[in-house]
């Protein structure tokens, strides 16, 4: 009799650790982990939180420094999606790394702008001023064509959306740009003259769009060439959550948070 009461519980208890078992399995698909940039993307993220939090998931939001670990992260499994990035520089990272990211929404653009270092115009800038430019290729090139124009140089013909220092083609002052890594610029300024900086840099380093020497235009090519995507890895587009998390982060409360606190620094694209 001892025995079968032994049996009979063992069993219930294995039944249970099952239930348990699928039980972590339901919640763990509820559960969506995104990398970021802690400003704005990051704080955008909080918002759509609580939108995901009604429909039942857990959104887990892990910050990024860098341009590289995020993306890498997503790659291997380890993040679910990214929200740092625009398009061009994604475009960019898979063909330089043979990397299979892909994005599923636009969300946002923000506008690059030249921030005052050691000089406060741009029309006092001496001859030989050191000017500072993210050191990647997309953003460092989107640095030089705001600086084309605004008449401080001037590069060749048909550069597209990547030009390089090599691509100047006529620099009268005799401008020296300083290529720096992009989340060391806000902290150079003193050093430089002035800084093109990435919107989200600015942004956590406490730097307002408005005090910005020159911005570049939400009409034109750049809020689409430069809007910041929510990336996957390639064939995940279309999964539950993923398609959840978009929803969320393109909801009005999402917007009406960007339009309150980013006075411009962020634009929502949706």
């Amino acid at each position: 009799m001892k025995k079968k009461i032994l049996a009979l519980t063992l069993a219930a208890a294995a039944s249970l650790s099952l239930l348990a078992g699928c039980g972590a399995k339901t919640d763990d698909a509820k559960v969506i982990t995104v990398g970021a940039s802690p400003a704005p993307h990051a704080k955008i993220l909080e918002v759509a939180k609580e939108v995901l939090a009604e429909e039942g998931y857990t959104l887990k939001i892990q910050e990024y420094n860098d341009y590289i670990i995020p993306n890498e992260a997503v790659e291997s499994g380890e993040n679910d999606a990214n929200y740092f990035q625009h398009i061009t520089y994604l475009d960019n990272f898979n063909q330089e790394n043979g990397t299979h990211l892909v994005s599923v929404a636009s969300i946002h653009y923000e506008p690059f702008g030249i921030y005052a270092g050691r000089v406060s115009n741009l029309a006092d800038l001496p001859d030989g001023a050191q000017i500072g430019i993210p050191n990647d290729p997309t953003n460092g090139g989107r640095a030089l064509l705001l600086l084309q124009e605004q008449g401080l140089i001037k590069l060749a013909d048909n550069v597209g959306l990547e030009p390089t220092k090599m691509d100047i083609v006529d620099n009268p002052h005799n401008y020296q740009i300083e290529e720096i890594e992009a989340a060391q610029l806000p902290r150079s300024l003193d050093s430089l003259d002035i800084a093109v900086i990435n919107g989200n840099y600015a942004i956590d380093a406490g730097l307002k769009v408005a005090d910005a020497l020159a911005i570049e235009s939400s009409q034109g090519t750049a809020a689409t060439a430069y809007a910041n995507v929510l990336v996957v890895k390639e064939g995940h587009e279309n999964d539950e959550g993923i398609q959840a998390l978009v929803k969320a982060l393109q909801s009005d409360e999402v917007k009406q948070f960007i339009e309150e606190t980013y006075d411009g620094a962020v634009v929502p694209l949706f």
